[in-house]
């Protein structure tokens, strides 16, 4: 039987040098937390802030906690104290309230544009055009308390891994149009964060710098 430790490994041996690998805790008790933590992960993604707040507590003060999912405003004050990248950037909105509540206690907070490139409507998400413009508006140059660390993007939920390939090359597109446009004398904007448990492999060919695999870690969903 493969054990959580035995599976971290095997991913981390796996991946080319270079992609870094969140463990989406998501759903999962802080044991099994602990038990990718002992096997030397350190990164893990979390997209409910009340579950990601009461295993930060439980889990050693270098645990380095991602929130991956859609982020409401009125919760980010909970997470802004300790959290190391918020990969879910999907508003103007979004983005002044993380500012307010960093500035407030003096943390600039790590963030990914998350960009819609899928064709699902469920998807969250910048559409490019609207990354665009919101770049271009430049309110984000106002906000020292909040680093654009680069984008996310989810693709397609299919088995068609040209579609998935597709979209993982708009995504890297993007990435690389903003970094030239906006952001090219700033060496922090350097993440590409695609790639799930099921087509994290096509991610990692097409330059993901980061990857978010849950199940392949943790098992099914409880």
């Amino acid at each position: 039987m493969t054990t959580i430790g035995s599976r971290i490994r095997s991913l981390k041996e796996e991946l080319p040098s270079g992609i870094r690998l969140v463990a989406v805790s998501k759903f999962h008790p802080a044991d099994d937390i602990r038990a990718a933590y002992d096997a030397g992960q350190r990164i893990f993604g979390e997209n409910r802030v009340q579950e990601l707040v009461e295993k930060q507590a439980l889990l050693p003060p270098d645990t380095e906690w991602h929130f991956i999912g859609s982020l409401q405003r009125n919760k980010v004050k909970f997470i802004v104290p300790f959290i190391a990248c918020i990969h879910s950037l999907d508003s103007e909105r979004l983005m002044i309230e993380i500012e307010k509540q960093a500035a407030q206690i003096d943390r600039v907070i790590p963030c990914l544009i998350e960009l819609h490139v899928a064709q699902e409507e469920s998807k969250s998400g910048f559409l490019p055009d609207e990354c665009r413009r919101f770049l271009r508006e430049g309110v984000w140059r106002n906000c020292p308390h909040i680093r654009i660390s680069g984008v996310m993007g989810m693709a397609t939920f299919t088995s068609d891994e040209t579609q998935i390939r597709k979209e993982f090359r708009l995504l890297k597109s993007l990435f690389e149009e903003f970094k030239n446009d906006f952001f090219a004398e700033d060496p922090s904007f350097k993440e590409l964060s695609m790639g799930m448990s099921d087509d994290y492999r096509i991610a990692a060919e097409e330059g993901s710098t980061m990857l978010r695999i849950g199940s392949l870690i943790f098992g099914p969903r409880i």
